[in-house]
């Protein structure tokens, strides 16, 4: 939303794409608003101030967290501890969606990941 350049073009190009539906997690809204509450995303202010707002402005919808999804995350046989990642993960598995993420260490889950 910032227009940050480490988003590789393709991806933006994707994103910005209105045939695609473009999901943003709870997890996401959580993990961005905390980060820059802890001074740790101090670049978020205008998103974490009112994340569904803008997301909503840009065409997004917002992805849920369920019961299903938390589950699942907990019992995920995979090594990498940072919970919104896990959860992450689940709802893109559980889900059937494809996540945009530069972490390959995603890939040893079988989850769908665009970079």
């Amino acid at each position: 939303m910032a227009g940050n350049p480490r988003l590789p073009v393709a991806i933006r190009e994707v994103i910005e794409d209105d045939t695609n539906l473009v999901l943003i997690s709870a997890v996401s809204a959580m993990e961005i608003t905390t980060k820059y509450r802890l001074g740790k995303l101090p670049e978020a202010a205008l998103l974490a101030m009112d994340f569904q707002s803008m997301i909503e402005s840009r065409g997004f919808d917002g992805l849920a967290l369920t019961l299903r999804h938390g589950e699942y995350a907990g019992r995920l046989p995979f090594a990498h501890k940072d919970p919104f990642d896990r959860l992450l993960i689940a709802q893109a598995i559980l889900d059937g969606l494809t996540l945009v993420s530069n972490e390959q260490v995603f890939d040893e889950t079988g989850v769908s990941r665009l970079w």
